[in-house]
């Protein structure tokens, strides 16, 4: 790790100069993929509708420029994990589109969560749930890019899946990753906000599908890492638990700021800074968090293992821990999460969760 240099960084390499992967077979169901056949019910306007029969304007500038943000978080048993955490970025990417909403916003997206849950099923005490809640700036049969000028109607929108396990090789093979081509800029105003407009880790997912890797992690400009397509990255050195700076062109994850807190009683030191890839290449371990999938194991980048080139100690026991706090038995803060650090509570072993088509 080094100070934020301007041009080059060691063991950074363009795309085009990849080597062979070491396994280009499929690498499982993507990690983004949830169960069975999709929601049964969808939450739109302060309205349970069934999904066949939810639908939003065509002239929704959502639809038609991905004009909105939103955010994906996890529910076990119906209790929904770090719910303020995530409206209050919602509020956050909101205003940074100058997208007003509601005075009574949380209020309402806390009830049809409720609501949502219990219609599908998701709400007993061994369901596992993913929610994805969208607000868009709403209909407007204008054309061009500016938005009306005055008061906006939202759409929002919330919907519920059923979270499976990973594929068993994420967990006991890690993760395989490849550079993406599209790289970030941490000057970019809209680098930190949780937008709709996905184009560019819809491009990055399908790279790493055609390498034969599990996910893309994204470069800044000047070739510093920055995230994956829907997860924060953490490296392990030594007792430094060191993961990508705010200002590497990262969405801030509720599961990248727990672990931070977690990092200390486990006996590591967190450290936010500017990474290469050489850094990656040289770590004793990596992994991935999001709020769907809480930790999964990188072991591969580019086709080269990461140290022992299988999951490490200190990514299982994060995993544990961050298990048990979805569970509703984990750490949370000060003295839980000292105990839970120290003793490695939890149980490496549990396969919930997948990484969300959105993290984090």
């Amino acid at each position: 790790m080094a100070e934020r240099p301007r041009g080059g960084v060691g063991g950074d390499r363009r795309q085009g100069d990849r080597p062979a992967l070491c396994d280009r077979r499929a690498r499982g169901r993507a990690v983004s993929e949830h169960a069975g056949d999709g929601p049964r019910h969808v939450w739109v306007n302060g309205r349970l509708l069934p999904a066949d029969g939810a639908h939003v304007s065509a002239f929704d500038r959502g639809f038609q420029l991905g004009d909105g943000v939103f955010e994906t978080l996890r529910a076990r048993g119906g209790r929904v994990t770090e719910l303020p955490e995530h409206l209050a970025r919602l509020h956050r990417s909101a205003a940074g589109l100058d997208i007003e909403l509601p005075v009574d916003t949380d209020e309402r997206i806390e009830a049809g969560i409720g609501e949502l849950l219990a219609a599908d099923g998701l709400s007993a005490a061994d369901s596992d749930a993913s929610i994805r809640i969208t607000v868009t700036r709403g209909e407007f049969r204008g054309r061009g890019l500016l938005p009306p000028s005055g008061t906006s109607s939202p759409t929002v929108a919330i919907q519920a899946w059923p979270v499976l396990p990973p594929p068993p090789g994420h967990l006991v093979k890690g993760l395989h990753l490849v550079a993406s081509a599209v790289r970030r800029d941490p000057e970019s105003p809209l680098a930190t906000l949780k937008t709709t407009s996905r184009a560019d880790f819809v491009h990055a997912r399908l790279e790493a599908r055609r390498a034969g890797a599990d996910d893309a992690l994204f470069l800044t400009l000047d070739g510093h890492l920055s995230e994956a397509t829907s997860a924060n990255i953490f490296l392990v050195r030594g007792d430094d638990l060191v993961t990508p700076d705010l200002a590497c062109a990262i969405l801030a994850g509720t599961t990248r700021g727990w672990i931070l807190g977690w990092a200390p009683g486990a006996g590591l030191r967190p450290v936010e800074g500017w990474l290469s890839t050489r850094d990656l290449a040289e770590a004793d371990e990596a992994f991935l968090c999001s709020s769907v999938a809480g930790v999964l194991p990188v072991t591969a980048f580019e086709g080269r293992p990461i140290g022992s080139g299988r999951p490490g100690p200190v990514t299982l026991r994060a995993r544990a821990a961050r298990e048990a706090f979805i569970r509703g038995g984990g750490p949370r803060t000060g003295e839980e999460l000292r105990s839970v650090g120290q003793t490695g509570t939890g149980d490496p072993g549990r396969t919930d969760g997948t990484a969300g088509a959105s993290r984090r």
